[in-house]
């Protein structure tokens, strides 16, 4: 009797329309994490391939369903602090100096200040914050160690890297698989959690990555600009026809579907103004929200002040 009075409380303090908002309120953050993601036309997908990578990895190791949903949002977001870094450093297609870096190290203390006083901040604190610390106290911004890494940020931080190291750059090609594996060998347990990087392997050995690695989503390639060599993101709801453009150049193509897979072909013009502007893929940001918000109790997903 005195859990469900206890439930029945903390059920009674929550807005009657507290589920609707919490998928308002992670939808907003999602945006907004899909529009930093547009500052760089080379990491098209990125958060996508990192939410599904960081989504299997989780459930190979274990975890409960409420925390394989908290890890999958965390895996969309992670980059939200990358808002405050200057594109020409973002951009860049030589390596970083010193001064360049330490700007990039700033991102993660930016993310966790965005989420400050977010109601649904403490969901993806972890992920976004702590992604880059590393278990010998080698990573930024705070030079945790093993045991002081939180299992979001350790999850998220060898799936980043994953996934930055086989695709394409501004400043190099993807790295061929088993060299990312032969890396992710090497580093297990100094870079990369042990147990999380292990987990990792097993499932990059058994192919059950390949249909995300060059994905932007369930299905959809990433494109290549034939002019130039960017991505271009193709989005859940284009079809045949539809006419995408390079964020770099500029040049128009038209999406087409050719023998069960999708290609791109130039028009030999120039985009318009309106098809360089970014639009967030809202389809998949609302595919990505409902299925992980069922499986989060109301009581942990919402902090509401009262």
């Amino acid at each position: 009797m005195l859990r469900w009075f206890q439930q029945f409380q903390a059920e009674k303090a929550l807005p009657a329309d507290a589920g609707q908002l919490s998928k308002d309120l992670l939808a907003s953050l999602m945006v907004m994490a899909w529009f930093v993601e547009a500052k760089d036309p080379y990491t098209g997908g990125h958060l996508w391939r990192v939410s599904r990578y960081a989504n299997l990895l989780s459930r190979a190791g274990g975890l409960p369903e409420a925390d394989i949903a908290r890890v999958t949002l965390g895996g969309f977001l992670h980059d939200l602090g990358k808002v405050a870094i200057p594109d020409a450093i973002l951009n860049k297609t030589g390596k970083l100096n010193d001064s360049e870096f330490a700007v990039i190290q700033t991102h993660p203390e930016a993310g966790g200040r965005m989420l400050a006083g977010h109601p649904l901040g403490h969901l993806v604190a972890a992920a976004v914050e702590l992604h880059h610390e590393r278990p010998d106290g080698r990573g930024y911004p705070h030079g945790l160690t093993a045991s002081m890494i939180p299992t979001d940020a350790a999850i998220i931080g060898v799936c980043d890297a994953f996934d930055a190291m086989t695709s394409l750059r501004s400043y190099r090609k993807p790295m061929p698989l088993e060299k990312v594996l032969g890396i992710l060998r090497d580093e297990s347990g100094r870079q990369f959690n042990q147990f999380w990087c292990n987990q990792l392997l097993v499932l990059a050995e058994r192919g059950e990555l390949d249909a995300i690695m060059g994905h932007s989503d369930d299905g959809i390639p990433l494109h290549i600009c034939p002019h130039c060599g960017p991505t271009v993101l193709q989005q859940s709801e284009d079809k045949p026809g539809d006419l995408l453009a390079c964020g770099v150049c500029h040049s128009e193509m038209a999406l087409c579907a050719e023998h069960d897979h999708w290609t791109v072909k130039p028009t030999g013009r120039k985009a318009s103004a309106e098809q360089l502007q970014p639009k967030a893929d809202k389809l998949l940001i609302k595919r990505l929200i409902e299925e992980s918000v069922s499986h989060i109790p109301l009581e942990q997903l919402v902090r509401f002040e009262r």
